[in-house]
């Protein structure tokens, strides 16, 4: 055991000590955050405004098109090849069409631009035509409009937990399912990078023969372990990292953007109270939705966040220590990084096959088929990950802890086996049949 932690020391010393890890660990979090604030930027940054000119020969849509901070529109009486010159000569940046048009048959409209126009631009000039269609077949039809707008019905289902003890707890399928692809996903990732990162150490160590010197006076299963161990104490140690850097510039950059928003927001009131527009019609916008503060605690405090950490840390290191192995027996067996590519896809299958199945999973996060796979090791870390914050029965937690842990002996078992004939092999065309021999070899 002696060996083991020096050999663990050693792993992650060189590593955590290496320009590249701590560049990555302080990178990271900056491009997460710097990647945050440009999509709250560009989220806040309106677009450049358009110049469109409106020919509109049905003289139904006169005082539809309103100008906006987006598009300022000109109704225009001239001939159709003359708006279309005024759109090339750059006076105008597109030209609507509208022609003398059936209401119950509304066809023929062209918008006219130099380049494409965007989809969010064609779009709301077509939202606009559609509503005042209604409005005209409304009209005719003899019905109010505001009379139909008291017909419809907005109804929002809310959820709530129920446990033996009789107790109930409002939960939140969205915040559940966001917390269980970002935790699955992370593990997928994290399970791939240091698992590699593990078989190319064993393979340039191989290759470089230190490996014929270290097993002089450590065992190649000693040293399998140390050196899977040591590894997964760096992931850790950087995860852990990234954590706390992403939640500290995440949260300068959030404060940052609430003052931006909160700027913005002030802005368009007073624009909104310049245009006589009622306070009542303002407060229905989604942007100033007064409870959005309180649905997203509701959707937090539905979650039983140490029940999730607890979980992620475990299979965290444990889908990592059964990988690992495997990762680590590949690289023993192999010369390159190229001859192991062979051996890596049929161990990679049940996490790949485990990311597939997320979306099944989603839809009866307590079903049979999420319970199985939430039960076989090769599957479980990414599987139970996404079924944690909605919910799980303790027993079968702890279940699919047992039986994980039982899968990363039976994996350090398999790869010692093959580490430690395949560690001092060199040259050797290693295939299926090889590494089956290798298990099976007593000395």
């Amino acid at each position: 055991m002696n060996n083991i932690g020096l050999i663990i020391a050693r792993e992650y010393l060189s590593r955590v000590k290496k320009k590249s890890f701590i560049i990555m660990t302080l990178l990271a979090p900056l491009l997460f955050g710097g990647f945050m604030f440009v999509v709250a930027w560009t989220a806040t940054k309106g677009s450049d405004t358009k110049n469109v000119q409106v020919v509109d020969e049905s003289g139904l849509f006169a005082e539809v098109f309103v100008d906006s901070d987006d598009n300022q529109f000109d109704y225009t009486d001239v001939s159709l090849e003359d708006a279309k010159a005024s759109v090339l000569s750059g006076e105008y940046d597109g030209l609507l069409y509208i022609p003398s048009l059936d209401v119950d048959s509304p066809n023929g409209v062209i918008y006219y631009a130099p380049n494409n126009p965007s989809i969010g631009m064609v779009s709301g000039l077509s939202r606009k035509i559609e509503a005042e269609i209604e409005n005209i077949k409304l009209t005719r039809s003899g019905i109010d409009k505001e009379v139909l707008e008291s017909l419809k019905a907005d109804v929002d289902i809310n959820t709530i937990n129920l446990t033996e003890s009789g107790g109930e707890k409002e939960s939140s399928s969205i915040g559940a399912t966001a917390v269980g692809y970002v935790a699955a996903f992370l593990i997928y990732m994290f399970i791939f990078v240091y698992g590699a990162m593990c078989m190319r150490g064993v393979v340039e160590e191989k290759t470089s023969r230190i490996i014929e010197v270290v097993i002089a006076s450590v065992k190649p299963f000693q040293l399998m372990m140390g050196k899977v161990v040591g590894i997964a104490s760096v992931g850790l140690t950087q995860f852990l990292l990234w954590i706390i850097l992403t939640i500290t510039i995440s949260t300068v950059a959030g404060a940052a953007f609430m003052d931006t928003k909160a700027d913005l927001d002030k802005q368009q009131i007073e624009q909104m109270e310049a245009m006589d527009i009622p306070q009542g019609d303002m407060q229905d916008l989604p942007q100033n939705d007064p409870n959005i503060m309180e649905k997203l605690s509701t959707a937090v405090d539905s979650i039983n966040i140490p029940m999730v950490v607890v979980a992620f840390l475990f299979y965290f290191l444990t889908g990592y220590l059964l990988y690992g192995a495997l990762f680590a027996a590949i690289g023993s067996a192999v010369d390159s990084d190229a001859d192991a590519q062979q051996f890596m896809f049929p161990v990679t299958i049940p996490l790949i096959f485990a990311i597939v199945m997320l979306s099944a999973v989603l839809n009866d996060p307590n079903g049979s088929l999420a319970f199985w796979l939430s039960m076989v090791p090769f599957t479980s870390p990414v599987i139970m990950m996404m079924r944690v914050p909605f919910g799980v029965p303790v027993w079968e937690l702890a279940l699919s802890m047992v039986l994980m842990v039982g899968g990363f002996l039976f994996t350090i078992w398999l790869a010692s086996r093959i580490y430690r004939i395949g560690i001092l092999m060199h040259g050797t065309k290693v295939n299926y049949k090889t590494l089956g021999k290798w298990i099976m070899m007593k000395n």
